[in-house]
C-alpha cells in the first residue's frame, strides 16, 4: 500500500483503529495520516464498506424499493434513510457496470440477437436497445430517448467497443433503421436476419428488466434509467447460470458459485474505488 496522499511507499501501520474499525497508516514522506479507505469511492461513508455493497447489490439484484433496502438494514442495526439508498445506488452502480463491462470484454459471441423494449423515464417512454450472442450472453444495452437511425448506431457503435470485435452475422426485427446502421457502423461483411421468430429469444430475456423495472413504477429521469438498467443487466449476466445443454447443476454447487462470485465482485469494487 502507497500514501494516497504522496504515493510514497514509507508508510507505517498504527495501533490505532477507526470508529468503524479499519486500520489506520502514517505516512513518514508527507506526516499525514490515512485509514484503508482513504482516497477510495467509500471515504467518509459513516457506514462499513460491505454494507454499502450489500445495499447497491440488493437494490439491483432483487425486486426492492428504496426503503424496503432501508427497513432490512434498520432491523440489523445500520440506521440511513432511502434516500442514502438512492445517492449508494447512483455513486457505485456505474462502477460495478463499468467494471463488469471490461471483465467480459472479448467474451461475446460472433453471432448477436438485437432488439429494443421500453422503458418509462419522466413519465414518457424510452427505447432500451439490447443485444445478447447466441449462447444467451449479453452483448451490450443502451438506453435511448428515441428509437431512430442515430439511436441504433450508437448503439452498434457501443457495443463493439464493449465488446472489443465486430459479429459475423445479426439478427433484428423489421424496424427500417437496423440494416443501414449495421453497414455503417459494423461494415458490409456482417450478416444481417431480419426474422421476428428468430429473436424470440431475446424478447424471452426482455422479461427480467420488465420484472424488476415494474415494481419501481418507472423512473424519475432517464439519466437514472440508463444507469440502473445498464448496471441491471451486467449483474444479471454476470450472476447468470453457465451449464451445457442437458446436464444439470445440483443445488449445492449453484451456492458456492453464487458466493464465489459474489466475494470477487465485491473485491474488483473495492480495488476499483
Amino acid at each position: 500500500m502507497n500514501c494516497p496522499y504522496c504515493a510514497a511507499s514509507t508508510i507505517r501501520k498504527r495501533g490505532k483503529k477507526t470508529e468503524l474499525g479499519y486500520a489506520t497508516f502514517f505516512c513518514s514522506a508527507c506526516h499525514r495520516t490515512f485509514n484503508e479507505r482513504t482516497g477510495t469511492l467509500f471515504n467518509s461513508l459513516e457506514v462499513p464498506t460491505d454494507v454499502v455493497f450489500l445495499v447497491v447489490f440488493w437494490r439491483l439484484r432483487y425486486k426492492l424499493s428504496l426503503r424496503d433496502v432501508a427497513e432490512m438494514f434498520l432491523e440489523r442495526g445500520f440506521v440511513f434513510t432511502h434516500e442514502t439508498v438512492r445517492d449508494w445506488e447512483s455513486r457505485f452502480a456505474p462502477l460495478i457496470a463499468n467494471q463488469l463491462r471490461r471483465k467480459r470484454r472479448g467474451q461475446a459471441g460472433s453471432s448477436w440477437h438485437v432488439d429494443e423494449t421500453y422503458v418509462r423515464g419522466h413519465g414518457k417512454w424510452c427505447y432500451l436497445y439490447r443485444a445478447i450472442d447466441h449462447d444467451g450472453n449479453l452483448v451490450d444495452s443502451l438506453l435511448s430517448e428515441k428509437r431512430n437511425m442515430e439511436a441504433a448506431k450508437r448503439f452498434f457503435q457501443q457495443a463493439v467497443e464493449v465488446v472489443g470485435h465486430a459479429p459475423k452475422q445479426v439478427t433484428t426485427d423489421g424496424h427500417t433503421s437496423y440494416p443501414r446502421a449495421i453497414r455503417e457502423t459494423l461494415g458490409n461483411e456482417v450478416l444481417h436476419q431480419c426474422n421476428h421468430y428468430l429473436n424470440n429469444r431475446l424478447e424471452q430475456d426482455h422479461r427480467a428488466i420488465k420484472q424488476r423495472y415494474y415494481p419501481m413504477h418507472g423512473f424519475g429521469n432517464v439519466e437514472s434509467a440508463a444507469r440502473f438498467c445498464q448496471a441491471f443487466d451486467e449483474l444479471r449476466n454476470y450472476f447468470r447460470p453457465r451449464s451445457i445443454m442437458g446436464t444439470s447443476i445440483s443445488l449445492s454447487k449453484r451456492r458456492r458459485a453464487f458466493l464465489d462470485l459474489l466475494r470477487a465482485l465485491q473485491v474488483l469494487l473495492q480495488v476499483a474505488s
